[in-house]
């Protein structure tokens, strides 16, 4: 995801952790890098349970990637786990599944996005040892409604799959002042701007997005297009003086953006990976309360609304271009209930136990 969640506590693969050792239960979080990083061993505070975070490092030449699997089994053991959740991608999955299984306990996944449609799916046999792992699962978390009702076609009835968007942190993402906040950025006080931030990728649906901002600046003069995130070789945002680029932007950061924003673009394309997905910057942009033009695909289209202009058809440019104007005339702003972390982590607790209680 960008970050390190140890270090950074970042987002679902450190809050679930983090809330469920606040209801009073006792986690023990590993990260595998597969990269070289700095190994971790700390316990993070909390008001009752426990939280400990190990991080492990893949060496200097991924020399101890091939050891993983075992040192997992030896911090499993020690720990003695009542259940034992995989996350962040197809290897994590298997390995999770494959240690509950040496174990003989209870096992589930969490999914934050549609994990077959990650690099990692491409290895051979991958994919299949994925599936049969989620199948092996007694409970599984979907990111979306979408990959939820995927996820009940591949496995089985008694599996207990529910739907857990990311949510986000309200204390960062909140209504704050257009103008306090365009000067923090440095960006013009009295233009118009739309904008989006994330993984500024073809696959996902960039190229639309360039496409439609420069048919709107050369048909708006006082119209500015903002970007933010992690560029794609691929697809370059477009040269233009009233197309700016702000690099890659903290948490906090990307909050002061999107309420900069007069118009705030959520995008993704038709594919199987928009589909399934859970963009987490739509509830970002929600919270700040900017109106906002998103992609009508998958749960995005249950969630907002045509007839108030906050939908463009996918992969369309002149759609979203036609949604962002009739944002920009009559704006309309988001009404959506989000639930925090620690709600979302009370439902996932309730299905840990009620697996595990089956189980034994």
């Amino acid at each position: 995801m960008g970050h390190d969640v140890i270090e950074d506590r970042y987002a679902r693969l450190y809050e679930q952790p983090f809330q469920l050792a606040k209801l009073g239960n006792h986690v023990l979080g590993v990260c595998l890098s597969y990269r070289e990083c700095t190994s971790k061993d700390e316990f993070h505070h909390t008001d009752s349970g426990s939280l400990r975070w190990i991080g492990i490092s893949a060496g200097k030449y991924r020399q101890s990637l091939f050891l993983f699997p075992f040192d997992l089994l030896k911090i499993a053991y020690q720990f003695k786990p009542d259940i034992i959740v995989g996350a962040s991608d197809c290897l994590h999955v298997i390995l999770g599944q494959w240690v509950a299984k040496k174990m003989g306990c209870t096992y589930a996944a969490d999914l934050y996005d549609d994990f077959e449609t990650f690099g990692l799916a491409k290895i051979p046999f991958v994919k299949m040892l994925y599936k049969k792992a989620l199948r092996k699962s007694a409970a599984i978390s979907c990111v979306s409604k979408s990959l939820s009702s995927h996820i009940k076609t591949i496995t089985p009835l008694d599996t207990e799959v529910i739907s857990l968007p990311s949510t986000i942190n309200q204390s960062i993402f909140y209504p704050r002042n257009k103008i306090e906040n365009r000067k923090l950025l440095n960006l013009p006080l009295d233009a118009l701007i739309v904008g989006t931030a994330g993984g500024l990728s073809k696959e996902k649906g960039i190229e639309t997005v360039y496409n439609a901002f420069n048919i709107l600046v050369e048909t708006n003069p006082n119209l500015i297009c903002v970007v933010a995130g992690s560029l794609d070789s691929t697809c370059p945002v477009p040269i233009h003086d009233r197309i700016l680029y702000l690099g890659k932007l903290t948490h906090e950061k990307v909050a002061e953006l999107f309420c900069s924003l007069d118009v705030g673009i959520v995008y993704l394309r038709d594919t199987k990976y928009g589909q399934l997905s859970f963009p987490q910057k739509a509830y970002e942009m929600a919270a700040c309360k900017i109106p906002m033009v998103v992609a009508s695909i998958g749960d995005m289209q249950e969630l907002f609304s045509s007839t108030r202009n906050e939908c463009y058809m996918p992969d369309d440019c002149n759609s979203l271009v036609s949604a962002v104007t009739k944002q920009l005339e009559t704006p309309s702003y988001p009404d959506l209930l989000i639930e925090d972390w620690a709600t979302q982590s009370k439902k996932l607790e309730t299905t840990y136990r009620i697996v595990i209680q089956q189980a034994n």
